[in-house]
């Protein structure tokens, strides 16, 4: 078998491999319409013109579906990178897009090189584009990356999710991170420090797979490559710097107590649709890799972006759980978030299949991945799973149904309180823990706000959308966005009250995402207001728009204490955040007597016992009207309950320690309009 192998290659793995005991190179493609395929290879100082052109002879370099070659280490040491060509079919009503002049990313290249001359125009149009395509980076997967010491933490009743985009989170002037740093890795480890005091437990970084720069995309949704980081994410100028860049973020992160999730992005690619560039997929085999409506002659848009990914095929399921696998092992990542995760699910064609989908029955099945940390979007633009339907039925779930319900309370929305209640429980109606289901509470990931959205400064200050820089009039984002300006549309001119109000809303918002059963997440730059513009859908915007402004730190130092408190209470409580509903433990009532859940109410208390937990009591009170309401303590026990938190008052007053938790001596208790009250039997 070493024999056949050293003299035509092997069809695994795929990918450029380095075989250490041939000392010689292995590439292996996929493709199962190609008629041919060639290797370029290039060197460091060219890459417009090939140093080698290896034509796969499908006689002896071919396995099934897998072209294949072995080259040795002396015809590839002169190059730094490589590329296909494939030839195939020409048939658009077949679904065929094959082109011979085009020059292909390996789909499973470690690293991506962009020439001097890289074109996305050449991409979308037929013919040669040597020297303007991506290529694969040789080398680029070895590493001597130093883990010794490492460990991966994992978090329970106290796991607070933080999102963040790598580059937004540091790239600003401000954010106390030096020049060569900013935006990067590197810069993110030298806020770990902040992170820790903050509380935050687990990290989700916005997507970083490589992407096409030329694309006009900041967050990342885009991927180019499922294998590869974006390059403009590291500091370090070298491939292989760059992932030990990444490899040291890891580490100390996990040195810290922190888990690292990354958001990734299987469902769609860069690509588009048919009038999109070919860089890799479309060109290799565009049948196998992406759904096409019943013409064969376009993509299926299920994902709103043009495309979707064939996970229902074997080997495009082979390749994400290949990815997985990378990342997980190579990098030690803790957890992935699964970007429009419902895609998941389409058969080949198109329909839906919630008992067995592949990608997610393997990840099931597999015991290194479902030991993660896995989150689930569970809905596209053409199915909605939340809950029960998704099948990935031990994963975490994304719950806007969460977002919706306490953005509409806090609001003052008629008819709101039975959705606030269904909320803050654990939301049992879409995670039902009966004994048939057995769903867990932390499965819901509560949140108020996301990258995609108004964050949560926004979320009070404006009514409406202001995405007019987004180039697209206004249309993209989303129109309900169930906030309140507080009386001020945005910044300019606001008055006193207005802006004391609006720290007031964003107190209310956080306060009930923490005490909420569920696994809380919110959004970076949220603990201290910072701002978008009232632009709730930046994906095109990496400027000051979306790079967050750390000034505003110390301008709302009393709200980020109140954030940072707020965590910590949560963290103390495993009451609060528990694996199932708070079901008998919890009574609901209203201000002053039984819960009253018609449409004008705009109060709502509720008791939690918190011995099931070794915990101690609370009683809550959120009052979400105009008015200041007179609230009845309705509690059969004699207690000494004492105020820990109240969202009118001002810092420091506005959370306390159990310590200093000010004693409430009768059975009522005063709660100013817009805000909530907690009190604790200490």
């Amino acid at each position: 078998m070493s024999a056949w192998t050293l003299r035509e290659g092997s069809p695994s793995p795929l990918g450029a491999s380095y075989v250490l005991q041939d000392d010689a190179y292995n590439f292996a493609l996929y493709s199962k319409h190609a008629t041919a395929v060639t290797l370029l290879l290039f060197s460091a100082q060219n890459p417009i013109d090939p140093i080698v052109t290896h034509h796969f002879d499908p006689r002896s370099n071919k396995s099934g579906r897998v072209w294949h070659c072995r080259l040795p280490a002396t015809v590839v040491d002169g190059a730094a990178y490589y590329a296909y060509r494939v030839e195939g079919p020409s048939a658009f009503p077949d679904g065929q897009r094959f082109d011979p002049d085009k020059i292909l990313l390996d789909p499973y290249a470690m690293a991506v090189f962009f020439p001097p001359g890289f074109s996305r125009e050449a991409a979308r149009h037929p013919g040669p584009n040597l020297g303007r395509a991506p290529l694969g980076v040789l080398r680029a997967a070895a590493s001597g990356f130093d883990w010794s010491g490492d460990h991966s933490p994992r978090h329970t009743h106290g796991t607070i999710i933080y999102e963040l985009h790598v580059r937004g989170f540091t790239q600003r002037a401000n954010s106390g991170v030096s020049t060569e740093r900013r935006g990067t890795f590197a810069g993110l480890i030298d806020k770990i420090p902040y992170l820790q005091k903050l509380g935050v437990t687990v990290v989700e970084l916005m997507p970083v797979f490589q992407f096409d720069p030329h694309e006009g995309n900041y967050w990342g949704y885009m991927p180019l490559n499922f294998f590869a980081l974006h390059h403009g994410y590291a500091a370090h100028n070298e491939p292989g710097g760059r992932l030990d860049e990444f490899r040291a973020l890891v580490k100390a992160l996990h040195a810290a107590d922190i888990e690292i999730v990354l958001d990734v992005v299987y469902n769609h690619t860069v690509e588009g649709d048919e009038s999109g560039p070919t860089y890799s997929f479309r060109g290799v085999d565009n049948t196998t890799y992406y759904l096409l409506t019943d013409d064969r002659g376009h993509y299926r848009n299920d994902s709103g972006t043009g495309n979707v990914l064939h996970t229902a095929n074997r080997y495009v399921a082979g390749m994400v759980m290949d990815s997985l696998h990378h990342w997980a092992n190579g990098f030690r990542i803790d957890g992935f978030r699964f970007d429009l995760a419902s895609l998941f699910t389409r058969r080949a064609d198109g329909s839906i299949d919630l008992d067995d989908p592949p990608v997610i029955s393997a990840i099931h099945t597999h015991s290194d991945l479902a030991r993660l940390r896995l989150i689930a979007e569970a809905w596209d633009m053409a199915s909605y799973q939340l809950g029960r339907s998704f099948p990935g039925t031990t994963w975490l779930q994304w719950n806007d149904a969460f977002r919706n319900d306490v953005r509409s309370f806090v609001r003052g929305d008629q008819g709101s309180v039975s959705g606030l209640m269904r909320r803050l429980g654990g939301s049992d109606d879409l995670f039902p823990d009966t004994s048939e289901d057995a769903y867990h509470a932390y499965q819901s990931i509560n949140f108020v706000t996301c990258h995609d959205g108004f964050c949560l400064y926004d979320l009070v200050s404006y009514d409406r959308k202001h995405n007019e820089a987004n180039g697209e009039d206004n249309r993209d984002g989303r129109d309900d966005n169930r906030s309140w300006n507080c009386g001020w549309e945005g910044d300019d001119g606001v008055p006193e009250a207005v802006a004391r109000l609006r720290q007031r809303q964003a107190k209310n918002l956080f306060c009930l995402l923490m005490l909420a059963n569920g696994t809380p997440m919110f959004m970076a730059g949220d603990e201290f207001l910072n701002s978008q513009r009232g632009n709730n859908n930046p994906y095109n915007q990496d400027n000051e728009t979306t790079w967050l402004d750390w000034d505003l730190l110390q301008t709302n130092a009393s709200f980020h204490r109140f954030c940072t408190a707020m965590i910590a209470f949560r963290k103390a409580h495993p009451s609060l955040g528990r694996s199932r509903s708070w079901r008998q433990d919890v009574t609901w009532h209203g201000a002053i007597g039984a819960l009253d859940l018609s449409a004008e109410t705009r109060t709502l208390a509720f008791l939690l016992d918190g011995s099931a937990e070794a915990d101690v009591d609370f009683y809550v009170m959120i009052d979400a009207g105009s008015a200041e309401v007179e609230f009845l303590i309705q509690d059969p026990k004699p207690r000494r309950w004492r105020r820990v938190i109240d969202t009118a008052r001002d810092s420091p007053e506005d959370i306390l320690s159990l310590d200093d938790a000010v004693p409430i001596g009768e059975q009522g208790h005063s709660v100013k309009a817009r805000s909530e009250v907690v009190l604790a039997d200490c």
